[in-house]
């Protein structure tokens, strides 16, 4: 237990230390980093831990509108041509690595979760009406070895004492992957929009990829001030651009429920066209998510804990983790 708190006390010395250099190099309106973390939830096997650096470009009516890199162009077909409040173009580069259950083990089980680790870049472009969101995300990226998780995840357990993870040398082997998403997000019910103002928010998104193929839906429920704000950021949670996050003074508590279903998922099924070690997921997998978001002028802070497979019973903790995102204006 020692160690574990170690452990997370320098991932938030990381997690903080990335902030900075973001903010700095970043020449956009805001920037955020997210830290997920299993070690949150006392767990330390699945999904076991990702970084996510973020920077965001708002573009206005009366202004410039940000344009999406080439990718992204190609998914702008599917979005309505319609006059919106204002545009978000959201860029990410993220780090994410997958364990099984017992690190020690120099050859893992065979029917547990394979090691994995990937690296990757996402653009997602957000059209925001009154009461919807729009948008349209690219993901480019490695998985296998040339991603660097096993390295990090090495370095990381020799600095705080953790166990070794020895079985790196079965991970999924190097293989590009892509996708391609789509999803919209409404405000379904809103009451007030004052200080303990309350809305429900409904999200729908379908996937397209190597990297995973699915479709899902979510519906979310929150309380707190600013909600008409900060309503559409609630969406690149399900991208990894960011979780949500309150702005300009505001501050929620939120509740959700998603369910999804898996044509592929590379984690779980594989690599796509070489052989690698696998095990089979139920397709159809329910999550939940709590936390709380509060921001002051040009500085938010979000706390969250999710699980993602909260009835698959074969792999318990596969995606329960907690996840630890700031975002500030630049």
């Amino acid at each position: 237990m020692k160690s574990k708190r170690i452990h997370l006390s320098i991932a938030i010395i990381l997690f903080l230390s990335v902030s900075t250099i973001s903010s700095t190099v970043c020449a956009a309106d805001w920037s955020s980093v997210s830290l997920d973390n299993d070690v949150f939830v006392a767990n330390d096997s699945g999904y076991t831990n990702g970084l996510y650096v973020s920077w965001f470009d708002v573009g206005r009516n009366s202004g410039e509108k940000p344009q999406p890199l080439w990718p992204v162009r190609l998914l702008l077909w599917s979005l309505p041509d319609e006059a919106t409040d204002y545009t978000v173009n959201a860029h990410t580069i993220g780090q994410m690595m997958v364990t099984p259950d017992d690190i020690t083990l120099e050859d893992p089980d065979p029917n547990d979760i394979p090691y994995s680790g990937l690296l990757f870049y996402a653009n997602c472009y957000m059209k925001i009406y009154p009461g919807h969101v729009d948008t349209v995300t690219t993901s480019l990226g490695v998985i296998g070895p040339a991603s660097g998780a096993e390295q990090s995840q090495k370095l990381a357990h020799r600095l705080t004492g953790d166990d070794e993870p020895k079985g790196w040398d079965k991970q999924l082997k190097n293989e590009p992957v892509f996708q391609f998403a789509r999803g919209r997000t409404w405000r379904g019910w809103v009451s007030g929009e004052g200080a303990g103002s309350m809305d429900i928010l409904f999200t729908s998104d379908i996937k397209i990829g190597t990297l995973e193929s699915s479709i899902g839906g979510s519906v979310m429920f929150r309380y707190g001030r600013g909600l008409s704000v900060s309503y559409p950021t609630a969406v690149l949670r399900s991208n990894r651009a960011a979780n949500p996050l309150a702005i300009e003074n505001g501050w929620y508590f939120y509740l959700g429920l998603g369910v999804r279903y898996y044509g592929n998922l590379i984690f779980t099924d594989g690599n796509t066209f070489q052989d690698s070690r696998s095990v089979d997921l139920d397709p159809t997998q329910i999550g939940a998510v709590a936390g709380i978001s509060y921001s002051w002028d040009s500085f938010s802070l979000t706390l969250a804990v999710e699980d993602q497979t909260l009835f698959e019973d074969r792999y318990e903790g596969l995606s329960r983790y907690g996840t630890l995102t700031a975002a500030w204006r630049i």
